[in-house]
């Protein structure tokens, strides 16, 4: 997750319907989501998939019979072909890293927690300036001054032992966490912030062991999944920028498009 800047007025709205309170406080990211998904269950209305008073809340949540009605627009407006077998191929002979078990990494971190009524330029500004610190060393002085910057700045209860996480495999970490970490070659600090549900993160990778790469009939299925979930986030994509070319949008920055969908 990107920490944006925080916004509070105006109201950002979408054909007249509000994303949120006046005294609200959200996140770049967190306006535009809701942008998004306004503009899907006002398509739905359009549709007839779902009734026009069924709004959406202050928080932002939506109703279980306006998720269901997005779900069956969605199924009717964007046609996700079937990958070829030879794309499948290609894609599992280009991310073999992606589809091998075993691999593990030997990680030390600092953390950033985000907390409520944290200040998240400041927070950002430490992890970042914690970051070209840790960087500016090698050799010894970088493993002295990666663990006092942990021992003394991080939020996690590792910090009191530099910041060690041990050997770690991707099933150990947050998604987003993992990400990161996984299926790259480089050892060292990482030369940017990780962001994870939990805060901002200056990681070390000490040691990697390979994992076994997987066979392509033995991971066919899984292949074939993140290709049509590649095409489904593009369609998706192209279906908002329609949607926001021709909404009345105010106060959030949507990618708008008056072109014919393509699939």
């Amino acid at each position: 997750m990107q920490y944006a800047d925080m916004v509070q007025a105006p109201v950002a709205s979408i054909n007249g319907v509000a994303l949120h309170g006046q005294d609200a406080v959200l996140s770049v990211d967190e306006v535009r989501q809701r942008a998004c998904s306004e503009l899907l269950r006002q398509a739905a209305v359009a549709q007839g998939l779902l009734a026009s008073d069924d709004g959406s809340s202050p928080d932002g949540v939506l109703s279980e019979a306006a998720s269901g009605a997005i779900e069956a627009l969605l199924d009717a407006q964007l046609i996700i072909p079937e990958p070829s077998e030879d794309a499948c191929r290609r894609h599992h002979a280009a991310h073999q890293a992606q589809y091998s078990s075993g691999e593990r990494v030997l990680v030390r971190h600092i953390l950033f927690a985000v907390t409520p009524g944290v200040d998240l330029s400041a927070l950002r500004s430490r992890a970042e300036t914690t970051l070209l610190d840790v960087r500016c060393h090698d050799g010894s002085q970088a493993d002295s001054a990666f663990g006092k910057a942990a021992s003394t700045l991080s939020n996690c209860p590792s910090g009191a032992q530099g910041g060690d996480l041990g050997w770690l495999s991707a099933a150990d970490c947050a998604p987003e966490f993992a990400k990161e970490l996984f299926g790259q070659t480089d050892v060292g600090v990482l030369p940017r912030l990780v962001h994870s549900r939990f805060g901002l993160h200056v990681v070390e990778v000490l040691q990697r062991q390979s994992g076994v790469a997987q066979s392509f009939a033995s991971v066919q299925g899984a292949v074939a999944m993140a290709l049509r979930q590649h095409t489904f986030v593009a369609a998706l994509r192209q279906y908002l920028a329609l949607l926001a070319g021709a909404a009345v949008v105010v106060g959030v920055a949507l990618d708008a498009a008056d072109t014919p969908l393509v699939q």
